[in-house]
């Protein structure tokens, strides 16, 4: 699919009359007030890569979660279809070929991300299921980022949604949200819509983890894109990236190591979401 992007710089140097070209700028605004437009189900896939590297940044482990997110179904409801993991030592080895998790297969809620985080909603998962739990919160995420901002950002202004914000994950651990900042950057296409281009951050995040006896005490940095359509504000494509540097203790060893886990995201709807078939 095709991406058509508009540039305000490149317009700039390319229009003579900047005033003109400044003026018409100035009129980009988010539409105020709208809701998000569900008109039937709508499913996407998430595949996210976990890369883990030691301090030289020797890749040795990754992992490859897939998952098939539906939205837009009666009473507000999401399900979950099809995750697989996949495992793959060194930075070039082909993956295995994905484990199912069946857990996961047809986990269905209200779409609401602040549920998410109560002590009993993953009650169905084992205890270690970080990396699925994982693909539920950032599709959460990036959803809210995109699509609950509209009446706060305007175009190249930086917008900090939350300061120092403790996010509590049950049976997981404690995240804090040093400073959330979202800027809207641009108007693009995707799959035939009017998008705006938003962009997040958040750096020096404190992170704490305990997990199936493995403890991790370090910070997060993430970041991504994500290109929302201005007429329906459902989610056209969305990117993630997190980089994961702290001092990690495995069950039954006394000595820690220091770990860096890069992961690298990508949430899209499918071909027949996507087109309308």
């Amino acid at each position: 699919m095709r991406i058509r992007t508009s540039i305000l710089a490149l317009a700039i140097c390319v229009v003579p009359n900047f005033s003109v070209q400044h003026a018409a700028a100035q009129t980009w605004t988010l539409p105020q007030g709208t809701a998000v437009t569900d008109n039937g189900p709508r499913t996407y896939r998430f595949t996210v890569d976990y890369n883990t590297a030691n301090t030289r940044g020797e890749i040795l482990h990754r992992q490859r979660l897939i998952g098939e997110y539906t939205r837009g179904l009666p009473g507000g409801e999401v399900i979950w279809k099809n995750v697989t993991q996949a495992e793959a030592d060194g930075p070039t080895a082909p993956f295995g070929a994905g484990q199912k998790r069946d857990f996961m297969e047809g986990f269905r809620y209200p779409n609401d991300l602040a549920s998410t985080l109560k002590p009993d909603f993953f009650k169905g998962f084992p205890p270690t299921a970080v990396f699925e739990r994982n693909l539920v919160w950032d599709t959460g995420m990036i959803e809210v980022f995109g699509q609950n901002f509209f009446d706060h950002l305007k175009l190249n202004e930086p917008y900090h949604s939350s300061f120092n914000q403790d996010v509590n994950m049950p049976g997981v651990g404690v995240f804090r949200n040093h400073d959330v900042v979202l800027e809207w950057v641009g108007r693009s296409q995707r799959n035939g819509q009017d998008c705006a281009v938003i962009k997040y951050e958040a750096f020096f995040n404190p992170l704490q983890i305990a997990n199936g006896g493995m403890t991790l005490n370090g910070r997060s940095d993430y970041w991504g894109e994500i290109w929302v359509s201005l007429a329906t504000r459902q989610i056209e494509y969305g990117t993630l990236r997190e980089s994961v540097v702290g001092e990690l203790k495995l069950p039954g060893q006394d000595a820690t190591q220091i770990i860096n886990v890069l992961r690298v995201g990508s949430f899209e709807p499918t071909f027949e979401s996507a087109t309308g078939k």
